[in-house]
């Protein structure tokens, strides 16, 4: 057994994000060179467990779209706007798993829906169990590390612009990582 194991008992339980500990965070090429990062700052959700194992967890998600932060003010409008997320008529991304797959010590697959820009498509995340403990307010909580990948066009997020060099000024990959806290509602 790993050092990491759950000791709390899970069947029947739901834990809530806590949004202040934890970071949806994106990287995106810029020019075919560097890699833009930028995150969600408005993340809720819960996962919930039917048995006492990890891999019986549900796992919804909501994150605002107009959230979106790159630390550029300018790129951050552009994002917001129909050429990209079209926060407006796309207020919410949305995932929300089918099945989690253990793949090993502490780690799992999780497969679910991601919904964003109002395209739906699968969504598999390389996930991992950091660890339990109670919060000095009496509280019990959880972390879980993950990441995933996935193409901006599958979800209609197609602008672009073409280099006079060659090769596009936004990548289309989209890499995801994701740093979750949860606890014990």
């Amino acid at each position: 057994m790993s050092n990491n194991a759950v000791t709390q008992e899970l069947a029947g339980t739901t834990w809530s994000i806590d949004a202040a500990h934890t970071n949806v965070e994106f990287g995106v090429k810029h020019m075919m060179l560097a890699t833009v990062k930028g995150r969600f700052a408005e993340v809720a959700g819960t996962v919930e467990f039917a048995g006492d194992d990890l891999s019986t967890a549900q796992v919804r998600v909501v994150a605002e779209a107009a959230s979106i932060d790159t630390r550029s003010g300018q790129r951050d409008a552009h994002l917001r706007s129909p050429d990209f997320f079209d926060a407006a008529a796309y207020p919410q991304l949305t995932f929300v798993s089918r099945e989690v797959q253990p793949a090993g010590s502490d780690e799992f697959r999780v497969v679910g829906d991601l919904t964003l820009h109002g395209v739906t498509h699968e969504l598999v995340l390389a996930a991992r169990f950091e660890g339990e403990g109670q919060d000095p307010w009496g509280g019990t909580r959880m972390a879980f590390h993950a990441t995933g990948k996935l193409d901006r066009r599958d979800f209609g997020l197609t602008w672009n612009q073409a280099l006079e060099t060659g090769g596009l000024l936004v990548g289309e990959e989209i890499k995801l990582s994701i740093d979750v806290e949860l606890v014990q509602s």
